[in-house]
């Protein structure tokens, strides 16, 4: 699938605070028109002024700007009505490459890019039992480099690499304050230590808020504006959209809805080094350890959350019983984020959250509300939703960039890389 290339940003754009004088007025034209082209490729210079209100000479002078940068290729003519036919303009989409990453509970998966956001290769390794801070930058490096080789890609045209980490992530100081499904993970610099080992501009931003901007741009929620994407796999979270924009919350923390409680479950208070009460009951380690516990009488062999739901679905007695025993208090949340939020629509992901017989069960459960009954889907992504929104993210912070490679010093704090996006 080749996504589209202008969705809705779900990023608050930064505005400026110093008067435009003509040096920085002019880039700010070759940026403006740039963003032009990139959203509207193949198109005419006639086509760029109607679209951005400045004059032709300006257009023209940018577009050579362009052309100099290898931005801009001239692909021939288009058709005419009548009178001269358009030179038609098109956006060098292999100037440069992104790169996404997607850190799991137990695998990373990574996907480098080109700048139109198509897919040119993929690359995934277990994390088996070594998941501390330096193990996993080590798996991601070697996977990069693994990646790049096999697509010939040469390190200097990547020009951002955006991760996302399974905890509760601080955008801004790239920092993973806390991911209880790893070894060690408190306060990690995790994007320091990246661009430290690759040498790549770098964004963190938490693996469920991913999905969230992945679903936004490419899958069930574009052009939706209020939605949560809920992934329930090996832990449980979920990214929140709120009036078309990505929500953090005060400390970072927006989304961990695997801490809620609800009731039936236990009240233990939330807190960093452990997994919270709903994501016990609704997680797949959750749903397998209570059936290994009821197998242990019937010596029934283990199972994993999918095959339990897939023998549910069949009909089985005991099966059902431990679906609707996670559709329950999943039901109950989504019941309470949809009164506190008004939600259209919620999005749901995971191994064990993107069963159909989950939503079905769950869904069973909304239909008895009068209002807080949001339309429930699966995600469109193939489990893939985190890495499109890693991607989205890492083209959005090139574009700020003006698709240049930017100089990062290593050790310095390069919050200044995704300003403009937060």
């Amino acid at each position: 699938m080749k996504p589209i290339v202008n969705p809705p940003s779900p990023y608050r754009p930064v505005p400026g605070h110093q008067p435009a004088r003509p040096p920085r007025m002019r880039e700010a034209n070759v940026r403006h028109l740039l963003g032009l082209l990139h959203r509207h490729s193949p198109c005419s210079r006639a086509d760029l002024v109607r679209l951005s209100g400045l004059t032709a000479p300006t257009v023209s002078a940018a577009i050579s700007a362009l052309e100099r940068r290898d931005l801009v290729t001239a692909i021939g003519n288009g058709s005419s009505s009548g009178g001269r036919p358009p030179g038609l303009l098109e956006f060098n989409a292999r100037h440069g490459y992104v790169l996404g990453a997607d850190i799991g509970g137990s695998n990373v998966r990574l996907a480098l890019a080109d700048l139109n956001g198509a897919v040119i290769g993929r690359w995934s390794a277990s994390l088996r039992a070594e998941r501390s801070p330096q193990a996993v930058v080590e798996t991601v490096s070697s996977g990069i480099s693994q990646l790049i080789q096999q697509q010939k890609v040469p390190l200097k045209k990547i020009l951002h690499l955006a991760a996302g980490a399974p905890g509760i992530t601080d955008v801004t100081a790239g920092l993973v304050l806390s991911a209880p499904n790893l070894t060690g993970w408190v306060n990690v610099p995790l994007r320091d230590l990246l661009q430290t080992k690759i040498r790549v501009p770098v964004t963190i931003e938490n693996d469920v808020n991913l999905g969230a901007l992945g679903e936004s741009w490419a899958g069930a929620a574009r052009n939706v504006a209020n939605f949560i994407f809920l992934s329930i796999g090996t832990g449980a979270g979920a990214g929140v959209v709120l009036n078309g924009r990505l929500y953090h919350g005060a400390t970072w923390s927006a989304g961990e809805v695997g801490y809620m409680l609800v009731p039936g479950l236990p009240d233990d208070p939330p807190a960093t080094d452990r997994p919270g009460a709903l994501e016990t009951a609704i997680g797949g380690h959750g749903i397998e350890r209570e059936w290994m516990e009821q197998a242990r009488s019937t010596r029934a062999a283990p199972l994993r959350a999918t095959d339990i739901f897939d023998l549910a679905a069949s009909g089985d007695r005991k099966p059902r019983e431990l679906l609707n025993r996670a559709a329950g208090p999943l039901a109950m949340a989504i019941t309470n984020l949809s009164l506190a939020l008004d939600l259209s629509l919620v999005v749901l992901s995971g191994g064990t959250g993107g069963h159909p017989a989950l939503l079905q069960a769950v869904q069973r459960r909304l239909e008895r509300n009068q209002f807080a009954r949001p339309t429930l889907v699966l995600s469109a992504l193939n489990g893939e939703a985190q890495l499109f929104g890693a991607i989205w993210l890492a083209l959005q912070a090139a574009e700020a960039c003006g698709f240049r490679r930017r100089q990062i010093e290593i050790g310095q704090d390069s919050a200044a890389i995704v300003a403009a996006l937060v």
